[in-house]
């Protein structure tokens, strides 16, 4: 059977590694006023300014994927919660609101126009950064099958999708359930 669809959808949250299905809360993280957009269940990344920004293949020090933002709205003085950031806001008070937990499980597409195999499970990858949805503001990341390996990358694949409509390995395009392998929390190195 087919997977279900080839279009992307970023980081989806599942549940927490280990035994509980909890998710584990939102973290809030100061985003820079006209940054560049980001999408719901995007990659965010801590950057180098203190700020925290959309992740793009090869960025390290992530934190998780976005669950929305909250801004005081420049126009109206209104306080806006979306589940995106366009990327003219002029706020100066935006916080990204972020599935940040080092044991969050996540699903994420694969970009492979083929078949993918079973020993891909313990490897690693990017992610290939789409910009969003502009409908619907949803992420349309994928996870990179044409760099699937060894090496240290963003993302440690640790399964296949339990979803009957998206784990088809022998067909385009199965979901993945990931780790994020190059996490904020557990880099020993600074930004």
């Amino acid at each position: 059977m087919a997977n279900s669809s080839a279009t992307g959808f970023g980081l989806r949250p599942i549940r927490a590694y280990g035994n509980g299905y909890e998710s584990m809360g939102l973290g809030e993280y100061p985003v820079a006023a006209s940054s560049t957009a980001m999408f719901f269940q995007d990659m965010v990344v801590q950057a180098a300014t203190g700020y925290a920004a959309v992740g793009v293949a090869g960025t390290e020090n992530i934190l998780g994927s976005l669950n929305g933002v909250f801004f005081t709205d420049a126009n109206t003085s209104k306080p806006t919660f979306a589940n995106h950031l366009l990327a003219a806001n002029a706020a100066t008070d935006i916080k990204a609101l972020v599935n940040d937990s080092p044991l969050q499980q996540y699903e994420i597409r694969s970009n492979n126009t083929g078949a993918s195999l079973q020993a891909d499970v313990g490897a690693t990858s990017d992610i290939v950064y789409v910009s969003g949805d502009s409908s619907n503001f949803v992420s349309r990341c994928t996870l990179n099958d044409a760099l699937i390996n060894v090496a240290v990358q963003q993302l440690k694949i640790i399964g296949v999708s339990r979803d009957p409509e998206n784990d088809d390995i022998s067909a385009a395009n199965v979901v993945w359930r990931v780790l994020i392998n190059q996490s904020f929390f557990n880099d020993l190195t600074g930004v």
